[in-house]
């Protein structure tokens, strides 16, 4: 398998932009790493359901995931990158009936936690345009939490499975 290396925060992917899948018992990690472009959404979604296939049963929960995972990563795509094309990495695990994503970027950072909730309480003409999807990852994931570190935004979603 021909193996490359990426500039940035991490390591070392397949031709095809996923890792090896590790196991170890009851864990399962995997990384995807892509360009952050709106024709790779399928590709999140196929990797989203291969760190959860074997661990998720309720449909439901792993659409809450994956509603979750496609903000995050169309939000990169959007506004990360304005004047290039970047890349996207995603970690996935399932540990101890905990599902975590890591979604890394290195582009403009921006700390989706620090955006004020929307006021839910209002018509939607007399709310302000924005916020709306960030405010659903925030309440739909049981954590989501945010660092910038070496130059990259890092943001992790977790879920009890």
């Amino acid at each position: 398998m021909k193996l490359m290396t990426w500039p940035g925060c991490s390591g070392r992917l397949n031709h095809d932009g996923f890792a090896d899948k590790e196991k170890k018992g009851m864990e399962s990690s995997s990384l995807l790493r892509i360009p952050a472009k709106m024709h790779n959404l399928e590709l999140v979604f196929q990797f989203i359901n291969s760190v959860l296939r074997e661990y998720l049963e309720s449909e439901r929960e792993q659409a809450l995931i994956r509603i979750a995972i496609e903000e995050m990563f169309v939000n990169i795509v959007f506004y990360a990158y304005p004047d290039k094309t970047g890349w996207v990495e995603i970690r996935g695990q399932v540990e101890d009936h905990i599902a975590s994503f890591t979604l890394i970027d290195n582009g403009i950072p921006f700390n989706p936690l620090e955006k004020p909730d929307p006021d839910v309480m209002l018509s939607a003409q007399e709310r302000q345009i924005g916020g709306l999807g960030i405010y659903m990852v925030k309440k739909r994931m049981d954590s989501v939490e945010y660092e910038y570190k070496d130059g990259c935004n890092i943001l992790t979603l977790r879920k009890h499975v």
